[in-house]
This record gives C-alpha cells, structure tokens and sequence, in this order.
C-alpha cells in the first residue's frame, strides 16, 4: 500500500471537519475504511445515487403540498422539506425517502442523530453545494459539519 503522510510525518493524525482525528498511513480502498464501515452491504456508506434519489422522494410530496398549499410554492416546499427531514431523521434516523431506498442516517458510533445534528445538517442540505461537495469517506459537508454519516441498511 501507498503511505500517505501529513505534512511528512509518519503516522500523523489529520484531523477533518466533523471527524475524529485519524492516522493517516495509507489510501483508504473503499469509502469508510477509515471510519471502520464495512466495503459493501448493511452499515457500509451510501453512494451518491441513493441519496439522490432520497432527496427526490422527500421532495416531490413536499412541492406538491407547497403548490397545492401555500401561495410561496419554492420557499414552502423547502421548509415542508426541511420539517419532514428534521422531524424523522431525529424520531427513526431517515426520512421516508432514506427508507424507500435503504439508508439512514447516524453519528459516527452508529447512533441516532441528536436534535440539533439533524437541525444543522438539514440546513446545509437546503443550501444545496454542502452535498454535492464530499471526501473520500463518501459524506458531504452537511454530515461532516453535523457529525454524521449516511449508512446502507440493506
């Protein structure tokens, strides 16, 4: 394997946004090796498809009520968006469209999100760049920022 070093020294620790600090001594061979999450399968870190289509089911409902709703369409679908994420991600730790496509979200000890985890990493979900912006772990700088990781359950 390649070592990979820190500003040249051996074994020294990197820390990331939202990351514990961790050795780096060498490239990582699949995302979340480092965190200590399985290649593939249950537990292992969702990829960017099923996230997408995760946001995609959350949302569509919410546009839809927003236009059926509210006189503001774009800023109500967003907020309807925004409560539905905050309310079940803290409650089951997913959102209906996490649980359609098999992921859910929890902190990096496997536990469920707390309140304000899921508040500050729903509002940079809403900002829009945070996910699409992510590391070799597979997480986005909305779940680096809360703490948190998006994981397979099946």
């Amino acid at each position: 394997m390649t070592e990979v070093f820190h500003r040249g020294k051996p074994g020294a620790r990197l820390p990331c946004a939202g990351d514990y600090p961790v050795p780096v001594t060498a490239i990582q061979e699949w995302r979340g090796q480092r965190l200590g999450l399985p290649r593939d399968g249950a537990g292992s870190v969702a990829g960017f498809g099923r996230r997408i289509a995760a946001i995609f089911v959350d949302w569509v409902p919410c546009a839809v009520l927003a236009q059926l709703l509210t006189e503001n369409p774009e800023w109500s679908a967003m907020v309807f968006f925004a409560l539905l994420t905050v309310s079940s991600v803290t409650l089951f730790g997913r959102s209906p469209g996490h649980a359609a496509v098999g992921i859910r979200v929890a902190m990096l000890d496997g536990s469920l999100p707390p309140f304000r985890a899921v508040v500050v990493r729903t509002v940079l979900i809403c900002l829009a760049i945070p996910p699409v912006v992510y590391n070799a772990d597979g997480r986005g700088l909305h779940d680096r920022a809360a703490g948190t990781v998006v994981l397979r359950t099946r």
